[in-house]
């Protein structure tokens, strides 16, 4: 099994109405990586300032998080601050700095190149090919994105779309890159620019996922106080790509139970702030959540 996650490791300071939290745990390689421990033992390549604590990579090599492609710099970490309304899906970016993660070129170690599975978490698009580069022949590269790319790198990112088997995005996103208002449409409209599979995450509506011969659904799990959701998104790439890597398989029954798995992890994810519930999840609490969902969408 071999999945490598390459993107942020970072601080979140987070706005809510029901709270606030200061340079907390966050990043999509930290949320993917934690949702995919639970399958598989995941690879991640990214960055991470002097100030990043010693406790969370403790943490997250007991998680079974691979860390030989996380360097530590001189400098700070990366920091994002945004602010929630009522609405747990809209936010609002406050402030962004990207401290060490502004001239960060993604270099894998030898060990993590023949991985089978390349995920690039919002990476910026004109990195892709480097990393890509220098791996031998991955059986699936997947990408996310972020609002940011598709304003500033749009003509490289539909260029890195050609290039990958597996497209994140959020319904935002996936409106940005098509043009399209209606989700069917832009996913199909998605599906034509390259990638296999296209998997639209909806928040607390559930997400879609979409191939050539394949239309599923997938319904968040029910909540009725979302803490933080902040890395909802990731944590669903995190169990999605995790099972996809302990299967081995891209058959249709298993991507269906894969995306069932990324709204299992994104469920979780938003329970508390940052990473916390991640952390003090265990597999059967996992599994029996999986059977939740199954007996929501039986009949």
């Amino acid at each position: 099994m071999s999945l490598v996650i390459v993107g942020s490791v970072a601080f979140d300071t987070i706005r809510t109405p029901w709270g606030d939290r200061e340079r907390i745990v966050g990043g999509s390689g930290t949320y993917c990586s934690l949702a995919a421990s639970f399958f598989t033992r995941p690879r991640i390549v990214g960055v991470v300032g002097r100030d990043f604590p010693r406790k969370t990579l403790a943490e997250l090599r007991a998680r079974g998080v691979d860390l030989a492609g996380l360097k530590i710099k001189a400098g700070q970490t990366f920091h994002w601050e945004g602010r929630y309304g009522e609405d747990p899906n809209r936010r609002t970016t406050l402030r962004t700095e990207l401290n060490v993660f502004a001239d960060f070129r993604p270099r894998i170690p030898e060990a993590y190149r023949g991985s089978r599975i390349v995920y690039l978490a919002n990476l910026n698009p004109e990195h892709h090919a480097f990393v890509l580069d220098q791996f031998r022949r991955p059986a699936l590269v997947a990408m996310d994105t972020i609002r940011l790319w598709i304003d500033t790198k749009r003509d490289v990112l539909l260029k890195e779309l050609g290039r990958v088997d597996i497209f994140f995005a959020n319904d935002e996103e996936a409106r940005l890159v098509t043009g399209e208002t209606n989700l069917i449409t832009a996913g199909k409209a998605l599906l034509g620019l390259g990638p296999s599979l296209v998997v639209l995450k909806k928040g607390e509506h559930g997400a879609l996922v979409f191939g050539r011969d394949l239309v599923f659904g997938v319904l968040a799990h029910p909540c009725e106080h979302v803490v933080d959701p902040t890395g909802a998104g990731d944590s669903f790439a995190g169990g999605f790509l995790g099972y996809l890597d302990k299967t081995r398989g891209l058959a249709v029954r298993e991507v269906r139970r894969a995306a069932v798995y990324g709204s299992v992890m994104a469920s979780f994810a938003i329970e508390d702030f940052g990473i916390n519930r991640l952390l003090g999840l265990d597999r059967a609490l996992v599994e029996a959540r999986f059977r939740q969902f199954r007996r929501l969408t039986t009949f």
